[in-house]
């Protein structure tokens, strides 16, 4: 009688879910949804006497400091970064039972993480035996954010509402049921939470590596970033992780480069390059289109009959791809996922060694990094480089022990090929069919949330003064065998003379002028590696 009172109850609720199915997708589905915090009309004053600042109150107890770290040199290990906390890392709908994560297989929209190697597996992040740090440059990327304001996935969660608002509806079942009463949750252009967190753990791990180099400063360290929201919020949280929040603002200079028309800025060349802004840069997402219209050809086919009065197509499918990178780093989850290959194209033919503009967009870091390296004044103007900044030794220092400047993914990838990092290209051009066995250039690597590239100015053996160079991206050694006369070495060491001869070699060899502001074509096929217009193509 239990089993049969059971068993009834059990055909009632099902009856019940069944008759419950929608029959189609609520109206909101697709609808933007945004928060204001804090509310409206609460203010905060600086003058609050009910909430005094802590310097206020007093009372701080025992405040006295220790020496500065040196884990760099003197630990014997390296930290690696390993974990996306507090991201849940999601399962795609063909990998539930895989050891995959897919927030590590999304091009530049995957958080930063320490690569294993690339070509160099016998050597670490750790200053070489028998040698010391005598300065470090670093160059990172901003943290995570969200899609900028014209990105497609606006345009996809628009076309959502619309079919869930025109009169018949959609209605999607399986792995894709969710969309019934999915909403459009994302901002733009802006550090999310946890990029915020990205950027302020990059600040810690660099103090404890290297902040034993400050003992070295006669002054403020000047750190450079430009003035869009996402980019000096990125700085100011590195900072506050270096330096301490009750302490950072007190305890460098930060340079806010402007970036805008008009404007010459190294960290945001692309201002200055007519190239960088028409089909010629559009060249990337055509060829990244290319792959996708083949590799997302089957997950159409098997998607299009779960989502009834719905037009899905390619395009809405990589919208989705990336919403599963963009909703994750934003909300901590997303049921949005799949593998991204077409980022590493349209990176490789956008901003890589693929697009003959790169290297043009990336020299002037080159130019200033030479300038820092023999500590002389830069005098000749033909690049995306600012007179004004860098002939003024007040915000443009040569003597510093620590350089940190803050960028974006796209031009830290141009500034990779125009150092002649030739490793990343070693295998050539990205096929648009199908996926390289060989391949050697992945952006999720190269230009992810918060990448960094670290230069690491060293004396071997030990002494006062430096003798070699070798860099570190996202905590892998790159082999410097690109560079003239730099030879191939265990631990990505090149003479430091040598290295800045071969950067000297790079600037003589990259026509600014032509590569970004010349009227051509790119060759089809594309067999581009270095970032250049070909010299036997030339006008």
């Amino acid at each position: 009688m239990v089993q049969l009172l059971s068993l009834l109850t059990s055909v009632a609720l099902l009856s019940e879910s069944v008759n419950a199915l929608p029959q189609r997708a609520s109206t909101f589905a697709g609808a933007p949804s945004t928060a204001i915090s804090p509310p409206p009309g609460a203010t905060i004053t600086t003058t609050d006497t009910f909430f005094l600042d802590g310097s206020d109150v007093g009372f701080a107890g025992p405040t006295p400091t220790g020496d500065e770290a040196n884990a760099i040199e003197t630990a014997p290990a390296v930290a690696k970064m390993d974990n996306m906390f507090p991201l849940v890392e999601p399962n795609t709908f063909d990998n539930k039972k895989k050891t995959f994560n897919v927030l590590q297989h999304v091009g530049q929209l995957s958080p930063w993480q320490s690569v294993e190697s690339f070509g160099l597996p016998n050597t670490s992040p750790l200053v070489p035996k028998g040698c010391s740090i005598n300065q470090v440059h670093l160059l990172h990327r901003h943290g995570a954010r969200y899609p900028t304001g014209d990105s497609s996935i606006t345009s996809f969660a628009a076309k959502v509402h619309a079919a869930a608002n025109n009169g018949s509806g959609f209605l999607a079942s399986g792995p894709l049921s969710f969309m019934n009463i999915w909403t459009y949750k994302l901002g733009a252009e802006i550090l999310t939470p946890f990029g915020r967190s990205q950027l302020f753990n990059l600040g810690v791990g660099f103090r404890t590596k290297y902040g034993d180099l400050l003992k070295d400063f006669t002054d403020l360290p000047v750190f450079r970033t430009t003035s869009e929201a996402r980019m000096l919020d990125s700085a100011l949280h590195f900072a506050a992780g270096f330096f301490g929040v009750q302490d950072y603002q007190n305890d460098y200079h930060q340079l806010i480069m402007i970036e805008n028309d008009g404007q010459k800025n190294t960290l945001a060349p692309y201002f200055n390059c007519d190239n960088a802004n028409n089909e010629i840069f559009s060249f990337g997402s055509a060829q990244a289109s290319k792959w996708a219209q083949k590799y997302l050809a089957p997950t159409l086919k098997r998607l299009s009959p779960l989502i009834k009065g719905f037009n899905l197509t390619v395009t809405d499918l990589i919208s989705m791809q990336q919403l599963c990178a963009y909703e994750t780093v934003a909300l901590g989850f997303s049921e949005f996922c799949d593998d991204l290959f077409s980022l590493d194209l349209d990176f490789w033919y956008a901003n890589g060694p693929g697009n003959p503009a790169s290297s043009a967009q990336g020299i002037s870091y080159v130019q200033e990094l030479v300038s820092r390296l023999t500590q002389t004044r830069i005098t000749q103007f033909n690049s995306a480089v600012n007179s004004s900044i860098v002939s003024d030794p007040v915000v443009f220092p040569l003597n510093q022990p620590i350089f940190v400047d803050a960028s974006y993914d796209t031009v830290m990838s141009t500034i990779f090929v125009a150092m002649n990092f030739t490793s990343l290209a070693a295998n050539g051009p990205l096929p648009t069919d199908h996926i390289p066995k060989d391949q050697t250039y992945f952006v999720n690597q190269i230009a992810p949330f918060a990448t960094n590239l670290v230069g690491q100015v060293l004396s071997c053996p030990a002494s006062k003064n430096p003798t070699h160079i070798r860099w570190l991206l996202n905590d892998a050694a790159l082999p410097l065998t690109g560079i003239k006369g730099c030879r191939t070495d265990p631990d990505g060491l090149c003479d430091l003379d040598t290295f800045i001869a071969g950067m000297q070699q790079r600037i003589k060899e990259v026509d600014f002028t032509f590569d970004c502001f010349g009227n051509y074509t790119i060759p089809i096929p594309d067999k581009i590696v270095d970032g250049q217009f070909p010299n036997n193509l030339r006008k």
